[in-house]
C-alpha cells in the first residue's frame, strides 16, 4: 500500500534527498555503529526512506522509525473514551529515553496540519497536551540536556501547505512549501553542507561576541512589548552546532537562524505581544499578550486559542516561567521570504522570541557538569514543557544591561546593532 498522495509528486526528488543528506552529516553528524530514532508523520515517508537510506550510508547501526497520522489523531477526539485524554504512551518515551541514555541519535521530522485540533473540545486538547507531556519528559529531559545529537527537519506535509498557501491547488501549495523548505534549510545550494559551515561560523561569532559583554538582562522594547528579561547566573549564547554530551557536534534545527540563552526563571518583568501565531500541537493561538512579575506570567491573553494558552500555562509551575530567549534578525532568510509557517521550527527563525518552560542545561558556563539543583540556583527553570513563541518584528529594540546598570544596543528595529 502507498501512503503518499499524489500531490508529493511536487517534491524535488534532488532537493529531498540533499534534505536527508543534510539532516544526516550536519543535523546529527551520525557515527559509525550509532542507532536512530525518527519520529515523523505519515505523509513524510519520502524523506523518511531517504534519511534512512543516507544513515546506513553513514553505518548507522539500526534505524527506527516511529509514525503519527492525522486521521488516526482525530480518530481519538471523535470516538476516544473521556478517560483516555488523562493518558499518554509512557512506557514508549520512557523506551526512547533509554535509547537517548545509551548514546541513541534523535531524529524528527516536523509537519504536521497546524490547525488539526483546531476544531476539537480544547478541554480534551488541553488534558491531552499535559498527559502527553507528563509521559514525554524523561525523553524531553534527554534532548534539552543535550545528553545525545538531535535534529529537526520538515516536510511538506499537504494540509500544513495548505495553511500556508491557501489560494493555490494542493500540488502547487506543496510545491512551493518544498521549496520555502529547501531554501531555509540550505539545500537548494550547490554544496550545502559547506553553506550550513560557513553559516555555523556566523552565528557562532554572534554568540561569542554576547558571552563576552556578559549582559545582566535584556530589555526588549516595541509595539504591546516593554520586557526585561534577567539572564540567569553564568549563562551561556549558543547558536547554530552544538557539541552534545556524547561529544559529538550536531545541528539541532534545521533551519537555524538564532543565538540564545537562558533567562533567569525569577527576574523576568514588564509585559510582552507575540508578533506571530504560535501553532501548538493542532491548535492556533494568536496575538498572544502577557505579564510577567518576578518571573512567572500573571496574566495571559490572546484573540484565538485563549482557553488552550491557559491550559499549557496551568501544566506545571515551570510552564508560567522562561526557559529561552533567542535573538533573530528580522532580515534573516526566512523573515525575507515573507511566508508565515504556522510552524514554530521556521517562525521562529524569523523572529526574536521567547520559550515558556524548560530551559537548556546547556546555556551554562560548564553546564555538562552542572546538577539539576545548581541549574535551578543559578535560575535555570524547569518543566514539562517547552514551547516558543516569537516576540521580535522590525519595530522592537533590545538594549542588554550590564551590571552596572549601563547598556548597549544589541539591536535596532529588528537588526544587530
Amino acid at each position: 500500500m502507498n501512503f503518499i498522495p499524489q500531490s508529493q509528486n511536487s517534491v524535488d526528488p534532488v532537493k529531498l534527498e540533499k534534505l536527508a543528506e543534510v539532516a544526516v552529516k550536519v543535523g546529527l553528524q551520525l557515527q559509525a555503529g550509532q542507532d536512530l530514532v525518527v519520529t515523523a508523520p505519515v505523509v513524510a515517508l519520502p524523506l523518511v526512506r531517504l534519511i534512512t537510506k543516507h544513515a546506513y550510508m553513514a553505518g548507522a547501526g539500526i534505524v527506527t522509525a516511529f509514525y503519527s497520522d492525522e486521521e488516526s489523531t482525530l480518530a481519538r477526539y471523535q470516538y476516544g473514551s473521556d478517560e483516555s485524554f488523562d493518558r499518554a504512551s509512557g512506557w514508549l518515551y520512557e523506551g526512547m529515553a533509554k535509547a537517548y541514555s545509551s548514546g541513541t541519535a534523535r531524529l524528527a521530522i516536523a509537519g504536521d496540519n497546524p490547525m488539526l485540533l483546531s476544531e476539537q473540545d480544547p478541554a480534551k486538547v488541553g488534558r491531552a497536551n499535559r498527559a502527553n507531556s507528563t509521559a514525554y519528559k524523561p525523553a524531553l529531559e534527554k534532548i534539552s540536556n543535550f545528553d545525545t545529537n538531535w535534529n529537526i527537519v520538515s516536510y511538506p506535509n499537504p494540509s500544513w501547505a495548505k495553511l500556508v498557501f491557501p489560494n493555490d491547488p494542493e500540488p502547487i501549495a506543496v510545491a512551493k512549501l518544498a521549496k520555502a523548505i529547501f531554501a531555509a534549510s540550505r539545500v537548494d545550494l550547490d554544496d550545502p553542507i559547506a553553506a550550513w559551515a560557513e553559516h555555523n561560523a556566523n552565528l557562532a561569532k554572534r554568540s561569542h561576541w554576547l558571552n563576552g559583554e556578559r549582559f545582566e538582562a535584556l530589555h526588549f522594547t516595541g509595539p504591546g512589548t516593554d520586557l526585561k528579561v534577567g539572564l540567569a547566573d553564568g549563562h551561556e549564547w549558543h547558536g547554530g552546532a552544538s557539541t552534545a554530551k556524547n561529544g559529538i557536534t550536531c545541528n539541532p534545527n534545521i533551519p537555524t537562524e538564532e543565538v540564545f540563552t537562558t533567562p533567569h526563571a525569577l527576574r523576568v518583568e514588564g509585559h510582552v505581544s507575540s508578533t506571530k501565531p504560535l501553532s501548538h500541537q493542532g491548535t492556533l493561538i494568536d496575538n498572544i499578550r502577557v505579564r510577567f512579575e518576578a518571573g512567572r506570567i500573571v496574566e495571559a491573553k490572546a484573540s484565538r486559542g485563549e482557553e488552550v494558552l491557559n491550559k499549557v500555562l496551568d501544566t506545571d509551575e515551570g510552564a508560567r516561567r522562561l526557559g529561552e530567549v533567542a535573538l533573530v534578525p528580522h532580515s534573516s532568510p526566512i523573515s525575507a521570504s515573507g511566508i508565515l509557517f504556522y510552524n514554530t521550527l521556521f517562525d521562529e527563525n524569523a523572529s526574536c522570541h521567547i520559550a515558556l518552560g524548560q530551559c537548556y542545561s546547556k546555556c551554562f558556563l560548564d553546564g555538562a557538569k552542572l546538577s539539576q539543583e545548581q541549574i535551578q540556583a543559578q535560575g535555570g527553570n524547569s518543566s514539562l514543557i517547552h514551547i516558543d513563541w516569537m516576540i521580535g518584528s522590525n519595530k522592537v529594540d533590545i538594549d542588554g544591561i550590564r551590571q552596572d546598570g549601563s547598556r548597549v544596543p544589541v539591536m535596532r528595529q529588528g537588526e544587530w546593532a
